[in-house]
């Protein structure tokens, strides 16, 4: 028996032996030579004792309890705090296969290149071994994965937003189909960070990195790049996707997946809390990012959101944006990145609270309200479970899913695009979404404030050649026999002065009753070269205060010369997938061109 083998036995606690995942970790564990061999079983006891753990080597700092009972804090190193592109790659048996949207790399030399990277990099430290589960038990569309990680910080993030422990081991069973991924810290040197995926071995490896899009594998890796590959592969979709449902006053439901990129609203709008005009709607919250779905027997589309907590962004969220997020962060949640108050609680800009006369900033320092940097990273982020939330949906648990009845395309556009608008059918809904434009934010490193295509909001995600992807989104409405009907929206835009036209966050439910109404035939609209659009009186707008019709028309107008120029911005992608690109496509841009 090797010395890795002998550290293993000596741990303690092994699960139920599985051959082919016992004898990858010893592998792997023979690559990395940690001291210490970890086996999460994802109980309370545990969790408690992880804590305590990281809180003793300062990865965490504990919170103040009797305000923020179970929160803890954490800082990142200052040069890795958001997605890194330009590092991630997908790694597939051809560069055709990646497709031009992605970074590929060949996977035999890249493997190598990253296990040569791997060994001995956990001498000294702690193999943790994160069985988890994506989708809730015994759903016929949830993953099981395991995560090798030296960081307890990823251990215990990865709790919050995974089904964690024996959970997993039990859906696994016997089974050998689980995604393998190996993440070492390394030294977080910028230089030697790599994010890399193997769709045909369903792996994963990412060193160098201790961000959670680059670290938690089950959460974009895995729950996006692999799982697109692999619902290609088997007939399903994985989507950067909410999911939300709305009930009327008469019990009516409907449930809406939504795809916005980050930093867009995803959260506050998976949150929404009707205005008080409202009385009897409901909003229900099933997931904030990620959707799977899969036609089901009725001819619909259903969906389950794979994860179990929310990683959302925390500058800008409070009592107005969402409240709901707020109640849900008030225990039992890791902050990363924000400011901490001398009282042991957390602040960030945009908090309902007052900048604090004093904090330390982010990166420890100290810091002031005349301060000329920010007190929290604009990238910050709260990770907190998915039962925590006032307004979860009691469905979010079923192994069924949801029926989807309507899907959203949206994006951080100042002008051009209206306020809402829905497709003629489900091809030029899917033209909607391939075209889809989105100002950058601080949820990726590199320039912000620049409008780039960002297809159904999954152009980080994918984990295949994009115009291959497009092709999957119009095959799947061959299973479909009832498709869900889709909208685009953009609740950004802004008037001369520069000041936002229209008030969103729960305001947006306005929005979301008439897509509600569409949804079952009750909603007027009328045509135009763009899809169908509300008028002003098909629109609520009581209780709207200084709402009118000229600000409703400013909102939807459709100027024909930004609309030019925005087909020529779209062809800048068209022409970068051309070979691959489907003809449909091609044939709704000429339709919106003779429209026009």
């Amino acid at each position: 028996m090797n010395d890795t083998e002998t550290a293993f036995q000596r741990h303690g606690h092994v699960p139920a032996p599985h051959p082919e995942a016992r004898a990858w970790v010893m592998e792997m564990a023979d690559l990395t030579q940690p001291d210490r061999i970890f086996w999460c079983d994802g109980s309370e006891a545990e969790k408690e004792a992880l804590y305590a753990e990281a809180v003793r080597q300062g990865v965490l700092i504990r919170l103040n309890q009797e305000k923020l009972p179970g929160c803890y804090y954490h800082r990142s190193h200052p040069s890795d705090v958001a997605r890194v592109e330009q590092c991630t790659y997908i790694c597939s048996e051809t560069e055709v296969e990646a497709g031009p949207t992605n970074n590929w790399s060949e996977p035999k030399a890249m493997r190598s290149r990253l296990l040569g990277m791997a060994k001995d990099s956990m001498k000294g430290r702690t193999m943790y071994v994160v069985p988890y589960l994506m989708g809730p038990h015994g759903s016929p569309l949830a993953k099981v994965g395991i995560e090798l990680t030296d960081s307890i910080y990823v251990v215990l993030n990865m709790r919050i937003m995974a089904r964690m422990g024996q959970i997993a081991w039990n859906h696994l069973g016997m089974g050998t189909d689980f995604n393998r991924g190996l993440h070492c810290l390394l030294d977080l040197d910028p230089a030697r960070r790599l994010i890399c995926h193997f769709p045909e071995r369903n792996e994963i490896i990412s060193v160098g990195s201790g961000y959670g899009g680059n670290a938690l594998l089950g959460k974009k890796c895995l729950a996006l790049r692999i799982a697109s590959a692999l619902g290609r592969k088997e007939g399903w979709m994985a989507e950067h996707m909410l999911i939300m449902g709305v009930e009327s006053p008469t019990g009516e439901k409907s449930f809406v997946a939504a795809a916005f990129p980050s930093q867009c609203g995803k959260t506050n709008f998976a949150m929404l809390v009707p205005p008080e005009e409202f009385k009897g709607w409901k909003v229900w919250t099933v997931g904030d990012d990620i959707a799977w779905m899969k036609p089901g027997p009725d001819g619909r589309l259903w969906a389950i959101n794979p994860e179990a907590g929310f990683f959302g962004v925390a500058p800008g969220t409070n009592a107005k944006t969402n409240p709901n997020a707020m109640r849900t962060i008030q225990r039992d949640t890791i902050y990363t990145n924000v400011a901490l108050k001398p009282d042991g609680t957390v602040w960030w800009e945009g908090h309902d609270d007052p900048p604090p006369a004093e904090c330390l900033d982010w990166q420890g320092r100290p810091w002031a309200p005349d301060s000329k940097e920010k007190a929290a990273h604009p990238n910050s982020r709260f990770t907190a479970p998915m039962v925590n939330c006032p307004n979860l949906a009691p469905e979010a648990h079923d192994p069924a899913g949801v029926p989807i009845d309507a899907i959203i395309f949206g994006g951080r556009r100042p002008n051009t695009v209206p306020l809402v608008f829905q497709a003629f059918n489900w091809s030029h809904g899917v033209f909607l979404g391939a075209t889809m434009g989105s100002e950058t934010t601080a949820a990726a490193s590199g320039a912000v404030g620049q409008v780039r295509r960002d297809p159904m909001a999954m152009l980080p995600f994918c984990g295949y050649n994009m115009g291959r992807f497009f092709r999957h989104w119009l095959d799947m409405r061959k299973s479909i026999k009832y498709p869900p009907r889709i909208f685009h929206v953009n609740w950004f835009r802004k008037d001369g002065d520069g000041r936002f036209l229209w008030p969103g966050y729960g305001q947006n439910m306005r929005v979301l009753q008439w897509v509600f109404g569409r949804c079952r035939g009750r909603s007027g609209a009328h045509e135009t070269p763009l899809g169908w659009v509300p008028r002003f009186e098909d629109f609520n707008t009581e209780g709207l205060a200084g709402f009118t019709r000229e600000t409703f028309e400013k909102l939807q107008a459709m100027n024909a010369d930004e609309w030019k120029r925005e087909i020529l911005q779209q062809d800048e992608l068209f022409m970068n997938l051309y070979q691959f690109l489907p003809k449909d496509l091609i044939f709704q841009r000429e339709l919106l061109v003779a429209r026009l």
